[in-house]
């Protein structure tokens, strides 16, 4: 008798804490898992409509927030591993996959009746009587079903689903071009004359990355462990210049993987779905539920800035061609030049530059640190758990505890592969929120893409990677230490423009030489990272500052541009990407050069007309820990306060409320631009 296979996806799952069974889940379990979960939360709709009961918030708004449970935990299991750990076979199961989640999702928000009893609620429900995180659920789930379609007639309405489908699509295929371009360069160097200047930990990396590929020599891709220090380091002008353009015009040279069509299509739909709710624009559409509000009170944030850096950013620009030409240099300076020289400027100025500081960050040690330094701001500590199932040998696993209570899983995948995507984000396999009395307890991931181990050295980060893990690691405390009552008030369900603080705040203490002190030693001889080196990473933490800030700022003005737009678009995507990042460029324009094309934090990342979010967290990151400052780095009574008036609170209240309380006050820029050293004194 042959017994039938039972989808690990639809059983629960026999595992500690109730972990995903990634080594059980086969990819032809996804879809028809999709569809039974599916069809299950329909029913559970289904159910709230035909209550007999007078609509309350009990019977409606939390019934609501409950419902799909299972449905979340296998999309979160898919599309998690669709973007750390994805082949083509998975990619098109997304395909099909996501139109489903998309007609389901609108067939809630536009579901009439389930509407009428969220409007009745919201109507005659008595405010008084509900909590604070209850009245944002409240005012969430009826503002949900606003935007998503809820009053629209019949024909609109049916756009409007049409439109949420097509987006869907698009956006993952815009993920999935970016991907196949990041793999489909590499640079094979065969001459060892051609590796000069480059550090030998670089090296080794591209000897083993060519040899994985069955080449003699060298290989050197796309991916930020390889890219950056490459240029940061070769010599060879033309061979950064090659890799400078191969990275830039990533999905902006035709074929196949070219995002361009999809962008036009992607910001007039996106235009179009704004007007359809009566928006000027999708900006504005947004914008509507963040902390800044408006587009021009963004607009107004970004120029505050650019007054501040860009001036700054080009005597910047202007120090580093006066070295280059110091040096040798006597042609024009371009940008596969920048992080060549400006190394070089870096290293002469503060006589500092990664491969002198990499020995002193090895991996185990910096986790380390961050660990201990977790341990002593909120009394977490970490075990790592061996028989957790994983999604790829290099993932790693812990359990989380605070005061000797369980409190999360952590997940941490920290090196590049082909199967994964560039950067570095926090993601959930499950947030924290409570089923009647019981606490469910999260299971937070986060992703990296760091230097790896060689066969002579450990995996040693740059001073930029490190700030990246504190960053990362930020969000995980986040969704760790929630302490909420509904799923979509929990953990990092906040507002865009508030979620980076927590990410943000805790690079800061990789300045703190009282941090640095406990945990970073010498990987070969264990001696401690010399004082004179935490000085120069101090007194070069505002290197090129302003230059940073234009950077970050051009990333923000070109998604507001895209953003705003209040007719339909059909010209150059060069050519609106150039005119939008003018106000921040100081260097030639570069044919073929296209940021756009592959700036996956707006066309699949979630970020549309929220990117300048980063900024903005970074004035309230720089206010908030000014009273770490204060008060001591490692001060209980500041790090208790922040635990539980940012932390624990996810989106239970307005933001600002959690920062006022917190802060005592409304933040600034002035501690922004003072750390920055733009602030005119």
């Amino acid at each position: 008798m042959i017994t039938k296979r039972q989808n690990p996806l639809l059983e629960v799952y026999d595992t500690p804490y109730h972990t995903p069974p990634f080594t059980q889940i086969q990819l032809s379990d996804y879809e028809p898992a999709f569809q039974q979960a599916i069809e299950e939360a329909r029913q559970e709709i289904k159910a709230i409509i035909a209550n007999p009961e007078t609509p309350s918030f009990t019977n409606t708004i939390e019934a609501l927030d409950a419902s799909g449970e299972k449905l979340n935990n296998i999309s979160s299991i898919f599309f998690n591993l669709n973007s750390a750990c994805t082949n083509n076979e998975m990619q098109a199961i997304a395909q099909q996959i996501s139109p489903l989640l998309t007609e389901y999702s609108n067939s809630i928000t536009m579901n009439p009746e389930l509407f009428q009893r969220i409007k009745s609620v919201y109507k005659n429900c008595n405010r008084q009587q509900l909590t604070p995180e209850q009245n944002t659920l409240l005012e969430n789930t009826y503002r949900m079903f606003i935007k998503g379609g809820a009053n629209l007639q019949d024909k609109a309405q049916q756009r409007f689903r049409e439109i949420s489908m097509e987006l869907s699509r698009l956006s993952l295929k815009f993920e999935e071009n970016t991907l196949a371009a990041t793999n489909a360069f590499t640079l094979h160097i065969t001459d060892e004359a051609d590796l000069s200047g480059l550090p030998e930990g670089v090296i080794e990396t591209a000897a083993m990355t060519a040899k994985d590929k069955g080449l003699d020599g060298w290989l050197f891709s796309l991916h930020a462990p390889s890219y950056i220090p490459f240029m940061k380091y070769a010599d060879k002008r033309n061979l950064r210049e090659q890799m400078y353009r191969a990275y830039s015009s990533r999905c902006n040279q035709g074929g196949e993987s070219d995002n361009n069509e999809i962008i036009r299509q992607m910001v007039n739909l996106r235009l179009e779905k704004a007007h359809l709710l009566g928006y000027k624009s999708y900006a504005d559409y947004v914008l509507s539920d963040r902390m800044a509000e408006t587009a021009t009170n963004v607009n107004e944030f970004l120029e505050q800035l650019l007054q501040a850096s860009h001036p700054h950013a080009l005597n910047e620009k202007r120090e580093v061609d006066e070295f280059a030409r110091r040096n040798g240099f006597t042609d024009i300076l371009q940008r596969w030049d920048w992080a060549y020289y400006s190394n070089k400027l870096k290293h002469e100025k503060y006589a500092l530059d990664d491969e002198m500081l990499k020995p002193y960050f090895q991996l185990e040690k910096v986790q380390k640190g961050v660990f201990d330094l977790a341990y002593r701001l909120y009394n977490l500590t970490f075990l790592e758990r061996n028989d957790i199932p994983k999604y790829h040998e290099d993932v790693r696993t812990y359990e989380v505890y605070r005061n000797n209570q369980f409190l999360a899983i952590l997940y941490v995948d920290f090196f590049p592969r082909e199967s994964k995507g560039g950067g570095a984000w926090m993601t959930e396999y499950r947030g924290q929120h409570r089923q009647s009395s019981k606490d469910i307890r999260p299971l937070v991931s986060i992703v990296m893409n760091f230097t790896k181990p060689t066969t002579s050295k450990p995996s040693l980060l740059t001073f930029d990677e490190v700030t990246t893990f504190l960053h990362e690691f930020g969000h995980s405390l986040h969704g760790m230490l929630s302490q909420c009552t509904y799923n979509t008030t929990s953990g990092t369900n906040v507002y865009r423009d508030f979620v980076e603080l927590p990410s943000q705040i805790m690079e800061n203490w990789a300045l703190e030489k009282e941090w640095l002190d406990t945990w970073a030693v010498h990987y070969l001889t264990n001696e401690p990272i010399p004082q004179e080196y935490i000085d120069k990473i101090r007194r070069a933490s505002n290197f090129q500052s302003g230059y940073q800030c234009d950077r970050q700022l051009s990333f923000g003005l070109v998604d507001m541009a895209w953003h705003s737009i209040t007719a339909a678009f059909k010209s150059s995507v060069f050519d609106f990407e150039t005119q939008a990042m003018s106000p921040t460029e100081s260097f030639p324009a570069v044919s073929g050069n296209c940021f756009s094309t592959a700036f996956g934090h707006i066309f699949s990342g979630g970020y549309a007309a929220g990117y300048y979010s980063y900024k903005w967290a970074e004035v309230l990151d720089a206010d908030a820990f000014s009273v770490f400052k204060t008060h001591g780095i490692f001060d209980k009574k500041t790090a208790d306060s922040f635990r539980i008036n940012i932390l624990e609170r996810g989106g239970s209240e307005h933001p600002m409320t959690l920062y006022k309380r917190f802060r005592g006050q409304t933040p600034t820029v002035d501690a922004l631009l003072e750390r920055s050293g733009l602030k005119d004194k």
